[in-house]
């Protein structure tokens, strides 16, 4: 696991109590294959919650299944008093929740600014309709350039989003999942191919959005990790290994050898 927080500390402050984002005894099967097998989840209000484990310890599966993008086998999802399970995505993010992507699905001939707008009519009932003239979008320009200058893009948007660099592009995206002003805001890999650079700046970042909201994220970086984190969930073979702050379940010989294997677990 590595030791990126010499002090094990993680993130400073207190952390309230009770769960806003529920899951019990979910299942997902692929053709007799349990990728996520009875997983019990409780993400409190106001933390950052992280999901971390082994490659194909089935996080990703899980994201999607809070998400709305894969339909539970078994088990239930809630949003508060809202049962998620068999809900479209697009009504999960009416009701508070929102993902951004590993892999940004982005226009690239539109603008930050165009996206963000788009984004910003999409949730007011406006919609997704390219047709509308450039002054029904307008009204959505203040909000806009907030939301681009909060994710450090207020000098790119009115640039192609095709010619961001890598880090602009996912904070861009990060900009598009604030402006359906989620309770909830799920991150997958939002370091994934980032230089040092980017991910330092990153990191200041989803500690900057996070004020007012609870984030989850997918993470393999164990230094964005320990750095961000106020709870850690760490998956293996589609169940949860071990649950706890970063400074807990870092030495965990379970968490060791989910990661190293058995000749490394007495190290």
């Amino acid at each position: 696991m590595g030791d990126p927080d010499p002090e094990g500390t993680g993130p400073k402050g207190p952390v309230p109590e009770g769960p806003v984002l529920t899951a019990r005894g979910l299942v997902r099967e692929f053709r007799g294959f349990r990728a996520v097998d009875g997983v019990d989840l409780d993400i409190a209000e106001g933390s950052v919650h992280a999901l971390v484990g082994p490659n194909g310890a089935g996080k990703t599966t899980l994201f999607n299944l809070l998400t709305g993008f894969l339909k539970p086998t078994a088990g239930s999802v809630r949003l508060g008093e809202h049962e998620l399970a068999g809900r479209r995505p697009e009504r999960i993010a009416r009701l508070g929740l929102a993902r951004s992507f590993q892999i940004t699905s982005l226009f690239a001939e539109l603008t930050p600014k165009q996206h963000v707008e788009l984004a910003l009519a999409g949730r007011s009932g406006l919609g997704w309709r390219f047709w509308r003239s450039d002054a029904a979008l307008g009204r959505y320009s203040e909000r806009a350039a907030e939301l681009l200058d909060q994710v450090g893009l207020a000098g790119h948007g009115d640039i192609p989003a095709g010619s961001l660099a890598y880090g602009r592009k996912r904070a861009l995206e990060l900009a598009l999942a604030l402006a359906l002003d989620p309770k909830v805001l799920l991150l997958d890999e939002p370091t994934a191919g980032m230089g040092v650079e980017d991910v330092d700046r990153t990191v200041a970042l989803i500690r900057q959005v996070r004020e007012g909201r609870t984030v989850v994220l997918v993470e393999h970086n164990m230094s964005v990790v320990s750095n961000l984190a106020d709870r850690v969930t760490v998956l293996q073979h589609g169940q949860v290994l071990v649950e706890g702050p970063y400074a807990e379940i870092r030495h965990d010989p379970r968490v060791v050898t989910a990661y190293l294997g058995d000749s490394n677990a007495e190290r």
